[in-house]
């Protein structure tokens, strides 16, 4: 099917949550075409807007979905757009995902201020879908002041999204003993907020000690020079009864504002660029090495290896010397 894509570009500018969803769908395609195609319309859509990208990480059952819902109903009731980009994961066996986020945030999917959309994360590692990134930058043409990334929420991996957000927030249950020890070292240093969830009721007390221990545990951490007096940050919330949603927003705005008059917002999108620069380029050398050619002689110089006829190392010279132009 041939797309339009002056004509959706305008859709998508204009703000039409059917044509954004259209043009997501295109450049999550692999398709050789399709590719071009997305190319051609994140061209056309440009770089003008800028909205607040904010990844959201933490294990299964957090209630990341619960908090994205009463988050994002508290900007909507402000006016404020948000656009919700969950990633789940897929199955090893099948490739198939769920993608159940638009029935777990049932409200907020209703709400014509904002925009839900889940994808696969396909073979993809860090917890983000590998066109999330372009989806993100769709969702900016389209007029949203807020991006929120959803990840897959599978633990170390998770540090990816960090590389296409402005802010990196942690999502945590409240626990006592040896929880700090669960989580691993290198995704708080990309923290700049850790959420305790489920702070309510009989839970309450144990969050405000789970608070306290990655407070005295960020305090630990060394210094980065994006973050201003205060931050990284602990913070006590509860989803189901909206308490510290405020308080969340006014330290994400805090935050951001402090980076852009600072200039590290600026400094830190330019550094995202040049590593998806880098990504892309690696991927389209990968890429040739997926064509049923390629497959074949890699097939047979593997042959060659195991029959003792070459060494590995002189046999993947040979094979990357075959490797025309893509």
């Amino acid at each position: 099917m041939t797309v339009d894509i002056e004509q959706l570009a305008e859709r998508v500018a204009a703000g039409d949550r059917r044509a954004l969803a259209r043009a997501i769908t295109l450049v999550e395609s692999a398709r050789a075409d399709h590719r071009a195609e997305a190319a051609r319309l994140i061209a056309r859509l440009g770089t003008a807007r800028q909205a607040l990208r904010i990844g959201l990480s933490g294990t299964p059952g957090v209630g990341k979905s619960s908090f994205i819902e009463t988050f994002g109903m508290m900007l909507t009731g402000r006016g404020l757009r948000v656009a919700v980009l969950a990633v789940d994961p897929s199955s090893a066996r099948s490739g198939g995902s769920i993608l159940g986020d638009k029935t777990r945030m049932e409200r907020l999917s209703r709400d014509p201020l904002a925009f839900i959309r889940p994808s696969p994360s396909q073979t993809h590692l860090g917890g983000v879908a590998r066109r999330t990134r372009e989806a993100i930058a769709l969702c900016e043409a389209a007029g949203f002041d807020l991006v929120l990334v959803e990840t897959v929420g599978v633990g170390q991996s998770e540090t990816l999204v960090a590389e296409m957000v402005d802010m990196f927030v942690l999502l945590l249950a409240p626990a006592g003993g040896d929880e700090l020890q669960g989580v691993k070292r290198g995704i708080m240093e990309m923290a700049d907020l850790i959420l305790v969830n489920k702070a309510d009721g009989a839970l309450k007390e144990t969050a405000t000690r789970t608070r306290a221990d990655y407070a005295g545990a960020l305090r630990l951490l060394r210094k980065r020079a994006e973050d201003p007096e205060g931050f990284p940050r602990a913070m006590c919330v509860s989803a189901a009864e909206g308490s510290g949603m405020e308080e969340t927003w006014a330290a994400m705005q805090s935050l951001a504002s402090w980076r852009r008059e600072s200039g590290h917002f600026a400094t830190r999108r330019a550094g995202q660029a040049r590593h998806w620069f880098e990504e892309e380029v690696r991927e389209g050398l990968l890429a040739r090495l997926r064509t049923p050619e390629a497959r074949a002689r890699l097939a047979a110089a593997g042959a060659r290896v195991v029959a003792g006829e070459t060494g590995a190392a002189e046999a993947a010279a040979d094979f990357l010397a075959t490797l025309g132009p893509a």
